[in-house]
């Protein structure tokens, strides 16, 4: 299936249907009077999130999406019946916005909501509704309204609890790899990753995670170099960042440097992302002898003046990512309340363009080197 993460839509409202004019005519009944009856109204439009679709796809070959019009009124005082309702199934995490105005219309965060974009039009008044003691026999009517139309941009933005961030060539694939069933693409060449992914890591039943991972990010993202603008603001609403380091990178930067050239264009690209929980996760640290390791991750914690949480990890062999994954979930469960919210509430700029995930399932981490090698209390 080919991954989709925006699309361009329009929406029409039905109209209200006409009111109608007409006049009793029974046998025995002379001047029986108006019996118009009113039109119908207008279906309107709807957003429905649908937990089993991954993708905008289909909207790239159904741009244009109509409700049905009311129907007219009738004699007798038959009110017209109402146009039935057009229902939009989208992926959870779907953004839309008004391309004419820029306002955002709705943000579908749960499976099964329901979000109105579009207003069906009002009914007409048929003549009985003009009737009054001076003016018996009215011949007044009104038509019903036209439905709201509107041109929407649909965004697919992920929903995950941690977000994975670095270079190229970092790990972020090849933990995302380790620690759940997703299978994201990995080589030993930069920007494998082309579009995000999705892992869910358990920890145990009933006790696990959402894991993304974007792809690697390079100065001047923030303005658009590389892959970079496209999907930062994938990151908009996780929970916790994970900063992967590479302690032996491809083209031998120095990781301190390069790790504040990655969060300065965090700090420029907004969207609160420089204000995010953020880890720093040393990776690869099966590259290179335990004393060469230690010395270049202290280097680096000293160059950024970093107090906050820390590990060591080796992607390919598993080792300390079963404690990183277990401090992560203690994490989770324990923040306060007050910041669960990052699901529903993000400042990412809706300019900006995002892609779609993919899934992966779980799996377990017994079999995985737990050692500790940083305890982030």
């Amino acid at each position: 299936m080919k991954f989709v993460d925006e699309a361009r839509i329009k929406v029409i409202a039905g109209d209200g249907g006409n009111g109608c004019m007409s006049f009793r005519r029974e046998k025995y009944v002379p001047r029986g009077g108006p019996d118009g009856g009113d039109g119908g109204i207008g279906g309107s439009v709807f957003l429905i999130g649908d937990g089993n679709i991954n993708t905008l796809v289909d909207f790239r070959h159904i741009r244009t999406y109509t409700a049905e019009r009311g129907s007219n009124g009738a004699s007798a005082n038959c009110t017209g019946r109402g146009g039935e309702d057009k229902l939009i199934a989208v992926p959870v995490g779907t953004v839309a916005y008004d391309r004419d105005t820029g306002e955002q219309v709705a943000d579908v965060v749960s499976d099964g909501q329901r979000i109105l974009v579009a207003t069906g039009g009002r009914h007409g008044l048929g003549n009985t509704r003009f009737k009054s003691s001076t003016n018996r026999a009215p011949r007044k009517t009104t038509h019903g309204t036209p439905g709201e139309r509107r041109d929407l941009t649909l965004e697919l933005k992920l929903l995950a609890d941690v977000g994975l961030l670095g270079y190229p060539n970092a790990g972020k694939s090849s933990l995302i790899r380790k620690v759940s069933a997703a299978k994201p693409r990995v080589a030993d060449y930069p920007f494998t990753t082309l579009h995000p992914n999705l892992g869910v890591v358990s920890i145990e039943a009933h006790r696990s995670f959402v894991m993304a991972d974007i792809p690697g990010l390079i100065e001047g993202a923030s303005e658009g170099q590389g892959l970079g603008i496209r999907f930062l603001r994938h990151l908009a609403r996780t929970g916790l960042l994970l900063h992967i380091i590479d302690l032996a990178p491809f083209d031998e930067h120095d990781p301190g440097k390069g790790a504040e050239l990655l969060l300065a264009e965090l700090e420029k690209f907004g969207a609160g992302l420089n204000d995010k929980p953020r880890w720093l996760v040393f990776n690869k640290m099966d590259l290179m002898a335990e004393e060469e390791w230690q010395e270049k991750v202290q280097q680096t914690l000293d160059y950024l003046q970093w107090e906050g949480p820390w590990y060591g990890v080796s992607a390919v062999d598993g080792r300390g990512t079963g404690q990183l994954c277990s401090d992560i979930m203690h994490y989770l469960e324990n923040r306060d309340p007050a910041e669960n919210d990052y699901l529903l509430h993000d400042n990412s700029d809706k300019d900006l363009f995002s892609n779609l995930p993919t899934a992966g399932t779980n799996v377990d981490h017994d079999d995985f080197d737990e050692e500790n090698l940083n305890d982030p209390e």
